[in-house]
């Protein structure tokens, strides 16, 4: 009797012990994954013409996301005036300019990079933008939206050129940007996947009726996915929540569920649905 126990006991030891070997392989090769940078995707609200608010909204998610180890901050389209918004055409700056140095003041501040959408004035045009900023509060790339969708805002954003579609080498890998609907065109996503990025950073402005709403996400990540696949690049895509006040669109709604995938177009993580969130995606399971 008394050997019989001893092998239970045995028994129970080693069972103990096989499971606390397979737990710390676990904890150990998850703390391997979110090991090195982060990138947040920091979904916020935008008021259309709030620009002073959007820029408290800014720099609040900055800090929230650097708080929680992120090094690598991005945000939606047209994050200072919103998408869409008319006033845009008397009320953007010049890049550099007004609205450009503050986010570049911040990116130093915090000491992270930035990747921002925002409206640029130059010369009578109005452009719908991005940025990629160093923590030193350099403008590393800029880029100019070039699948404008027409007959939504009038005048209508000028579009920029194919042949400025760039990328810059960075400690993160080789980074490409562009806006949106750019997404959509596949001529533009084989003019991107011919400079072969590692990331691709997509400020997005996706919008629908209310009642479309959450399933208008399908699309909309649906699209990312196929991004990554066509460049051969991971893909961050920053969507805002908030509801668009001008034009054709007014009433519609953004939905939020920003989405990381990686160069295969699998999903590593996706925000919240129509609401704030700060997601940070550890650098290393994007690649």
């Amino acid at each position: 009797m008394f050997s019989i126990l001893c092998t239970s006991n045995e028994a129970t030891v080693w069972g103990v012990f096989l499971l606390a070997i397979i737990v710390v392989g676990a904890i150990v090769q998850f703390l391997k994954k979110r090991k090195g940078p982060g990138i947040a995707m920091c979904q916020i609200v935008i008021l259309d013409g709030d620009r002073s608010g959007n820029f408290v909204r800014i720099e609040n998610a900055i800090a929230e996301a650097k708080s929680k180890g992120a090094e690598l901050i991005c945000f939606p389209e047209a994050t200072i005036l919103g998408w869409l918004n008319s006033d845009a055409h008397t009320r953007a700056c010049i890049i550099p300019g007004p609205d450009s140095e503050q986010i570049c003041e911040l990116a130093k501040k915090y000491g992270t990079y930035l990747c921002i959408g925002l409206e640029e004035f130059e010369m009578g045009r109005l452009f719908n933008s991005a940025l990629l900023i160093d923590y030193r509060g350099q403008i590393l790339l800029k880029y100019r939206q070039v699948n404008i969708p027409q007959k939504l805002m009038s005048p209508p954003y000028t579009a920029g050129n194919e042949s400025d579609i760039a990328t810059v080498n960075t400690k993160f890998g080789k980074i490409g940007l562009l806006i949106c609907a750019d997404t959509h065109r596949e001529d533009i996503l084989d003019r991107m996947a011919t400079l072969k990025p590692n990331l691709l950073l997509v400020p997005y402005g996706y919008a629908e009726e209310e009642q479309n709403w959450p399933a208008h996400s399908e699309e909309f990540h649906k699209v990312v996915t196929e991004a990554a696949k066509r460049t051969g690049a991971a893909v961050i895509g920053t969507n805002p929540v908030g509801r668009i006040s001008r034009g054709p669109w007014s009433g519609r709604v953004y939905g939020g569920k920003s989405i990381a995938v990686n160069k295969t177009g699998n999903i590593i993580d996706t925000a919240k649905d129509r609401d704030r969130d700060i997601k940070i995606v550890p650098i290393a399971t994007v690649k």
